[in-house]
């Protein structure tokens, strides 16, 4: 399963459960992933482990 089908099925199940107060959720759980996933061997790093 590719990552397209994968977010259309997650955006049709939004639509079918009218379960969109999930999407600002999923954005942000995304947004933070990348956000550690970039910053892994940066200098921008000791910053981001403060916060948690």
């Amino acid at each position: 399963m590719g990552k397209i089908a994968l977010l259309k099925e997650l955006l049709d199940f939004l639509k079918a459960r009218k379960k969109w107060w999930l999407a600002p959720i999923i954005i942000m759980l995304l947004l933070l992933g990348l956000l550690i996933f970039f910053s892994q061997g940066s200098a921008v790093a000791p910053f981001i482990y403060t916060l948690f």
